[in-house]
């Protein structure tokens, strides 16, 4: 029988679609505050058009891959069950448009602009959507082998490897293939520090990050019905555990500070509806604490240059997550249980493996095509000159 869906589902899920639109802004400034002054605006430019590029790929390619589901028809069937489908298909859109807004912080500074919106369109239309449809729709039958193999199925609630290390793996790869902002490391070892530019932004970017993912992560239950107080305590603690981890092990640096929390919330992103509050801790905190050893190893000894940590953060601690959700997930840690490890060790290395593979048929392809970095000229002038023709503040006084 087909489910029914009342006007209040749909005002709760265009709610969650909204709050995590929003978070779009949080990804925006949070690049403008971490790059240099010369691709502010960019970064601004970037996130808006990547939005609007996934949306149109998500329509028309990347909904119908992941769920079989298309928008081809009239507006009068459009508008059954109050445009329930629609408003899902918005919020699984945010969601979507995650991924390049991911990617974006990586590869900040050096990239061509044309190549990488092409990119997006190839990454939303058909990579994303390939392993959102095997772990949430149950496409290719991954979810019930591991279901009749390990007695649960692969539990991603809210997207820690669905979205978050899908869409770090990815900027990992692209990072690689870029190679490093010219300058950054030296040939007798030394290294040139690039400081965020600007940690008003980067609060800012990091707090309307931190607030959306209430919605992220909470309206991710799509019914009001369905809706759990544990999944937004559990999401809070996890803020809570990342925060206090990386002021801890990053030693009061206000970069690792703001993104403490946003490393808690994107492991928590998995099991936040059924771990107890005191696990989401624990895992947040985990999270925190991974992300500044992580970062500090991946710039500084491995010197891979990914701008804003995007692999550590997002790669690295949504794999967490999805790992964590097997083990406290488990009632005898208190968790609500129906959660196999080894499932979710599988699900976590088959979006990895997804991710990886995308990613590299993707930006190798580009690369060979068009490449994808600027020339040293233009990168030194800065990418808000050189292809928006315009810096972020003006630099003189104007006479007019």
């Amino acid at each position: 029988m087909e489910q029914t869906h009342s006007p209040n589902d749909v005002l709760f899920i265009l709610l969650g679609a909204i709050m995590v639109l929003a978070m779009h802004a949080g990804f925006a400034f949070l690049e403008v505050g971490t790059v240099r002054k010369k691709n502010q605006v960019n970064a601004l430019v970037k996130i808006l058009s990547d939005f609007a590029m996934s949306t149109i790929a998500y329509f028309f390619i990347g909904y119908s891959i992941a769920y079989g589901v298309n928008f081809f028809s009239g507006a009068e069937v459009l508008a059954q069950k109050s445009g329930y489908d629609l408003t899902k298909f918005f919020f699984l859109l945010t969601f979507a448009a995650a991924i390049p807004a991911i990617v974006s912080g990586g590869i900040a500074e050096r990239a061509k602009f044309s190549p990488q919106l092409a990119a997006t369109f190839l990454l939303v239309g058909f990579v994303y959507p390939f392993f959102e449809g095997i772990a949430w729709n149950g496409n290719l039958g991954l979810q019930a082998w591991l279901e009749a193999s390990y007695g649960a199925r692969f539990h991603d609630f809210a997207g820690s490897v669905v979205v978050h290390a899908v869409g770090g793996w990815i900027g990992l790869v692209a990072v690689l293939l870029l190679g490093a902002r010219r300058g950054r490391y030296g040939n007798d070892g030394a290294i040139a520090a690039h400081p965020p530019s600007s940690i008003p932004f980067l609060a800012l970017g990091a707090w309307i990050l931190t607030v959306g993912w209430f919605g992220f992560n909470v309206m991710s239950a799509q019914t009001a019905q369905a809706i759990s107080g544990l999944v937004a305590v559990n999401s809070l603690m996890a803020m809570v555990g990342g925060t206090l981890a990386a002021l801890l092990v990053g030693r009061n640096d206000p970069g690792f500070v703001h993104n403490g929390p946003l490393a808690g919330l994107v492991a928590i992103c998995a099991g936040s509806d059924l771990v107890h509050p005191l696990g989401a801790l624990v895992i947040g905190s985990i999270a925190g604490a991974l992300f500044v050893i992580l970062f500090t190893l991946t710039q500084n000894r491995w010197k891979i240059d990914d701008v804003l940590g995007v692999w550590p953060l997002h790669g690295l601690c949504g794999a967490w997550g999805g790992i964590a959700a097997g083990i406290f997930g488990s009632q005898a840690l208190g968790g609500l249980g129906g959660v196999s490890l080894m499932a979710q060790i599988i699900g976590t290395l088959a979006g990895i493996a997804v991710a990886v593979v995308g990613a590299g048929i993707v930006y190798g392809t580009l690369k060979l095509i068009s490449g994808l970095r600027l020339d040293p000229e233009e990168e030194f002038a800065g990418a808000d000159l050189t292809i928006h023709k315009i810096g972020a503040t003006a630099e003189r006084e104007t006479l007019w």
